[in-house]
């Protein structure tokens, strides 16, 4: 990654001044966060250093293939690191209750690609232009000289598969492919990582996607699709919020809608909007940004504190004059 070279530099002289390192994650982890952070923390235990992962929710089912045995845990009050590096988070909020157990660290380094990161740590290496932080994750290990096993080389394969829709969102790039390929010749198991991220799924996510289908709502000229998430539907189905991962999908890919929308109840008057763009036209990070939330120009996200309907109705106004702009 030609013009990165200083700052990798700099990531790696406080790796090595460190002994204790811990790698964090955002809530509610996916495919790049779990992938990046797994991949970081086998590298550096393979570097000689002792490593702690944390992540405030727990590693979704259909990613646990590529997670060792007690790797990934929940965040523990009374530690002190030498060394926090935290992956694919936009901002220190989203770190949930990591954030409170990383207090005592003695530097702090932030790696991610979400347009909307706020530059929270000591070091900070963000790049909105690669489609995955497990491209970024993957560019260090080698700007290291340190070997891609076939595990790490699982990690970061699903990593960048799953934030480029296997390969098929607009943010993917030439570079990413050029990634991929030398990910699967240092012994990245496709087979494996396709059967088990996008072909094994539970009975309860079959029975929350026949909500969605049953309950999606249109308008604006079936420009704009939303659906409501709320705990009923949760208990109804036998779900977790882990099987909403890619629900939006479902919605985004039908003719003629441009912006799709999730909201998902929170608490009762506190919800969580994903949003979906497949126009370059509507840069949903920006609507996303009205609401305190960010992300991606085609993906973003956001709690909206408010009654449901006054949110729903805020939200949908706010998708629909960004697509009214963009005639």
């Amino acid at each position: 990654m030609t013009g990165y070279s200083h700052i990798l530099d700099e990531i790696l002289d406080a790796i090595r001044r460190a002994k204790t390192i811990c790698v964090v994650g955002h809530v509610r982890p996916d495919g790049d966060c779990i992938g990046s952070q797994v991949g970081l923390a086998l590298a550096l235990q393979n570097f000689g250093k002792q490593v702690t992962v944390w992540n405030q929710d727990a590693v979704p089912q259909k990613l646990r293939f590529m997670v060792p045995d007690d790797l990934v845990r929940k965040p523990e009050s009374g530690h002190k690191f030498d060394l926090v590096i935290a992956t694919d988070c936009a901002s220190f909020e989203r770190l949930g209750t990591v954030g409170k157990a990383i207090e005592q660290h003695r530097d702090f380094i932030n790696i991610d690609h979400h347009e909307s990161n706020t530059r929270y740590a000591k070091l900070n290496w963000v790049s909105a232009r690669v489609p995955a932080t497990g491209e970024l994750i993957y560019e260090l290990l080698k700007h290291a000289g340190w070997p891609v096993t076939p595990a790490i080389a699982d990690c970061l394969f699903t990593a960048i598969s799953t934030d480029t829709g296997s390969f098929g969102y607009p943010s993917t790039t030439p570079g990413t492919y050029h990634v991929a390929a030398d990910l699967v010749r240092h012994g990245a198991n496709l087979a494996r990582v396709c059967n088990e991220v996008y072909q094994s799924y539970p009975m309860s996510r079959a029975k929350l996607l026949r909500h969605v289908f049953n309950s999606f709502r249109t308008t604006h000229d079936d420009q704009i699709a939303w659906f409501w998430l709320r705990k009923r539907d949760y208990t109804r189905t036998g779900a977790d919020t882990n099987d909403s991962e890619g629900l939006i999908d479902h919605i985004r890919d039908i003719e003629p809608v441009i912006v799709a929308c999730v909201l998902e109840e929170v608490e009762p008057e506190l919800t969580r909007i994903s949003l979906r763009s497949k126009s370059d036209r509507v840069n949903v990070n920006e609507i996303a940004g009205k609401f305190g939330g960010g992300g991606h120009a085609a993906a973003a996200g956001a709690r909206v504190p408010g009654k449901p309907l006054s949110v729903q109705r805020r939200v949908i106004a706010a998708i629909k004059k960004a697509l009214d702009a963009a005639q």
